[in-house]
């Protein structure tokens, strides 16, 4: 049993402490792991800019390879409203530029609004999991919020350079599990 704030502090040292080739290893053993999984088709998906200066894992490559199987793909990133913790989701097209909020953390500058009922697939940032499929991410909530709002059965796919932990103990009620957490091992499927 681990708490989250424990396992923010052990998994950011953790991630802290990878090397620029490590973390490349890792993400090229991520997108063999993701490539096993046998996925529907998706016209949506939402995806996050990761911070590289916090080695996180890169879902890019994972896109890339979902528009080689699915041309008409599109995808969405979110702007986070600090004011209510919610987020708001733009469709990525040739025009998007991005700019750093008070996080650190990319964001589109505009763009054409998508509900998130319309989002069939979401790639979650997270700093851990563990084996139920319990995320701990950064602990503001923006993303199980902005999952209350999706779709049931909108796939919920993780991205970890680590495996999981045996258990989060202070999950809440409002916390949303994953479907999948892919790692640079194995998919985890919950």
């Amino acid at each position: 049993m681990m708490k989250k704030s424990e396992a923010r502090k052990i998994f950011s040292a953790q991630r802290a402490a990878l090397t620029p080739r490590d973390v490349n290893t890792k993400q090229d053993l991520l997108l063999i792991c993701f490539q096993q999984l046998i996925l529907p088709y998706f016209s949506l998906a939402h995806a996050y800019l990761p911070l590289y200066e916090r080695n996180e894992p890169d879902p890019i490559p994972l896109l890339d390879f979902m528009h080689f199987r699915h041309p008409g793909m599109q995808v969405t990133y979110a702007k986070i409203d600090p004011s209510n913790f919610s987020m708001l989701h733009f469709l990525q097209d040739d025009e998007m530029f991005f700019e750093k909020n008070q996080y650190g953390i990319p964001e589109p500058t505009g763009g054409v609004a998508v509900m998130e009922t319309d989002i069939d697939i979401v790639f979650i940032p997270l700093l851990a999991f563990d084996k139920s499929g319990n995320r701990v991410g950064y602990g503001k909530g923006y993303y199980d919020r902005f999952l209350s709002k999706c779709r049931k059965d909108v796939l919920k796919i993780g991205l970890s350079f680590f495996p999981p932990v045996d258990s989060i103990e202070d999950v809440d009620f409002f916390d949303k599990k994953l479907d999948f957490c892919i790692t640079p091992e194995r998919v985890y499927a919950f």
